[in-house]
C-alpha cells in the first residue's frame, strides 16, 4: 500500500467523498446495466474512462463462442479461441507505477508471450483511488475494462453493487485448486462461498528500520519486540543539532498514505478495534483511544514526526524507523544508501496485532463468455505459483500461493533476502481488517483524517474518535441496507 504516482493522466474531478456516496447510492441494477452484455468495448489506453471515446471492438467471434479450443493454456484454463488465427483481446486496468508498474507490465508481457489465444492490453489508471474512481465512471459510461486491479478498501463496494463476476466456475473449469491460495488472502475476496476478488499484490505492514542508525545507536540488529522496548531505544535513535531534531526515531503517515491502515493493528495491540463485522463502531472506546494517546505522545514527546512521505523521509535519514507496506520493500532496498531491516510489528499492552492489505484482481460482470474466459486465463496466469513467485521477488509483496511460498525458488530467495520473509512469517498471525476501514465508504480516509487531527493538530483523541465514530456510523447505514439486499 504505497502511494502511486500519477503519470500525467487527467485526474477525475470527483472528490473521494462524492464518489463513494455516488457509488453506494447507485443501484445494483443501474451498475449492472452499465456493464451489460453489449457493452464489452474497452476504453483506449491512458484515457480516463468517461472520456474513452474509442472503444476496442468486441472480438468478431464473441457472439458465437460456443466451442472453445481444446488447447490448454499454461495456466490450466481452457483456451478461448474459437476460430483459427483469431485472438481474444482483453483490457486490464492496473494501478502501479515505478518498479511496481514495471513488474506488473512484465507479468502482462509474459502472459501474452506464453500463448496465442488471448492478448491482454495493460492500461495504467493511477493510484488505487484513481482506478476505482475511473471504474465507477466507466460503469456509468458503459465502457468498462475486462479485468481491474482493486485495493482492499475498494473491491467490496463494487461487489456490493453486483458488478463483479463470481469466479468459482472458472476455477473449477481450469482445475485450479483454490486451497493452494493462502487462506486469509483468498478468504477476504470470498462472499457466500464465491470468489470475487483474487489476491495478487497482497501485503502486511512491516516495521522498517535503518540498520546503520541501529548500529550507530548500539542496538541489536532486529526490530523491537514491544512498543515499550522501542521507547527505551528512542533516546539513542534521536539526533539533534542546535535544538533542532535532525533524525526522528519514527514517522507517521498522513491520511493519504493510509494512516488508518498502519494504525489499525496498533489499536488491536491496545486491545481495541475500529468496529465489528456488523459495522458496530468501537473506535471511540477506551482501548482505541489509549492507542491514539500513544500515537499523539510520540509527537508531543518529540520522537516521532508526521510525514507526508514516510518512505522518502526514511530513505533520507529523517526518520530511523516506520511502519510501511511489504510492497515498499524492493523499492526501499534498491534506493536506500544504508542497509534496510524489517521486523514484525511490535507488541502492545494487549499483545500482537497485524492486518493484511494490498490489492487483487476482479473480472467485470456482463461480458461475453469468451471475453470472461480470456480474462480469467490472465487472472489464473498472474496468480499462478510461477508468476506470484516472480512478482514477490520483484516487489516484496507476499506470494499468494502456498506452493509458491514453499517452493525451492522462494525458500532460496528468502535465505538470500531475509527481509522478504518477514511478511510471510507474519502472515499466519494476521487477522481480517475491521469493517469500518474496508467496507464503509471512505472509511479509510475518515479514520485517517481523524488521526491527522490527533497527530498534527494535537486534538484530544477521545473527542476526535467520538466525532469519527459518529461519522462512520452514519456512513455505514446505507452499506448495511445494501448488504441486506445483496446477501439477504
Amino acid at each position: 500500500m504505497v502511494q502511486r504516482e500519477d503519470h500525467g493522466m487527467l485526474r477525475v474531478q470527483l472528490t473521494r467523498r462524492r464518489l463513494m456516496a455516488g457509488l453506494v447510492g447507485m443501484s445494483a441494477a443501474t451498475l449492472l446495466a452499465a456493464c451489460g452484455q453489449n457493452q464489452s468495448a474497452s476504453p483506449t489506453a491512458n484515457a480516463p474512462a468517461v472520456q474513452a471515446a474509442t472503444p476496442t471492438p468486441a472480438p468478431a467471434t464473441a457472439a458465437s463462442a460456443a466451442t472453445p479450443s481444446k488447447t490448454m493454456a499454461a495456466t490450466g484454463a481452457p483456451a478461448v479461441v474459437t476460430q483459427t488465427g483469431s485472438k481474444v483481446k482483453v483490457t486490464y486496468w492496473g494501478s502501479f507505477s515505478g518498479n511496481l508498474g514495471e513488474a506488473e507490465q512484465e507479468v502482462v508481457r509474459r502472459f501474452n508471450a506464453s500463448q496465442n489465444d488471448v492478448e491482454v492490453t495493460y492500461q495504467y489508471q493511477g493510484s488505487y483511488e484513481d482506478t476505482a474512481q475511473k471504474l465507477t465512471q466507466a460503469l456509468a459510461a458503459k465502457q468498462t475494462p475486462d479485468i481491474v486491479l482493486l485495493s482492499d478498501v475498494w473491491w467490496f463496494k463494487f461487489y456490493l453493487n453486483d458488478v463483479l463476476q463470481p469466479l468459482n466456475d472458472f476455477f473449477a473449469q481450469a482445475k485450479i485448486d483454490l486451497s493452494d491460495y493462502v487462506d486469509p488472502l483468498i478468504n477476504e475476496g470470498t462472499r457466500k462461498g464465491q470468489v470475487y476478488w483474487v489476491p495478487f499484490a497482497r501485503s502486511t505492514p512491516l516495521f522498517y528500520y535503518n540498520k546503520a542508525a541501529w548500529s550507530e545507536a548500539g542496538l541489536p540488529d532486529r526490530g523491537p519486540e514491544t512498543w515499550d522496548e522501542f521507547l527505551q531505544w528512542v533516546p539513542k535513535l534521536l539526533k539533534q543539532d542546535g535544538g533542532k531534531t535532525t533524525r526522528f526515531a519514527f514517522a507517521h503517515p498522513n491520511a493519504a498514505s493510509y494512516a488508518a491502515w498502519v494504525f489499525q493493528p496498533v489499536v488491536w495491540q491496545w486491545g481495541g478495534k475500529y468496529s465489528d463485522p456488523d459495522f458496530t463502531i468501537h473506535l471511540q472506546e477506551q482501548p482505541a483511544v489509549e492507542a491514539g494517546r500513544f500515537w499523539q505522545r510520540s509527537i508531543t514527546e518529540g520522537w516521532a514526526v508526521s510525514s507526508k512521505d514516510p518512505n522518502a523521509d526514511f530513505l533520507n535519514g529523517v526518520t530511523a524507523a516506520m511502519l510501511a507496506s511489504t510492497g515498499s520493500l524492493a523499492g526501499l532496498e534498491q534506493s536506500a544508501k544504508f542497509p534496510v531491516g524489517t521486523a514484525m510489528l511490535p507488541k502492545g499492552p494487549a499483545g500482537f496485532g497485524c492486518c493484511t492489505g494490498g490489492s487483487g484482481l476482479a473480472i467485470l460482470k456482463g461480458k461475453p463468455a469468451e471475453v470472461q474466459r480470456a480474462a480469467f486465463q490472465y487472472v489464473a496466469f498472474a496468480t499462478s505459483p510461477e508468476m506470484t513467485t516472480f512478482w514477490s521477488q520483484k516487489t516484496g509483496y507476499m506470494p499468494v500461493r502456498k506452493s509458491a511460498a514453499q517452493s525451492t525458488a522462494m525458500q532460496q530467495y528468502f535465505q538470500n533476502h531475509p527481509n522478504f520473509k518477514t511478511a510471510v512469517d507474519q502472515l499466519p498471525k494476521t487477522r481480517p481488517q475491521d469493517a469500518a476501514r474496508v467496507w464503509i465508504p471512505n472509511g479509510d480516509q475518515i479514520i485517517g483524517k481523524g488521526l491527522e487531527r490527533v497527530t498534527i493538530q494535537r486534538e484530544d483523541p477521545q473527542n476526535v474518535f467520538n466525532d469519527v465514530a459518529r461519522t462512520l456510523t452514519d456512513a455505514a447505514k446505507p452499506v448495511v441496507e445494501q448488504l441486506k439486499r445483496r446477501e439477504g
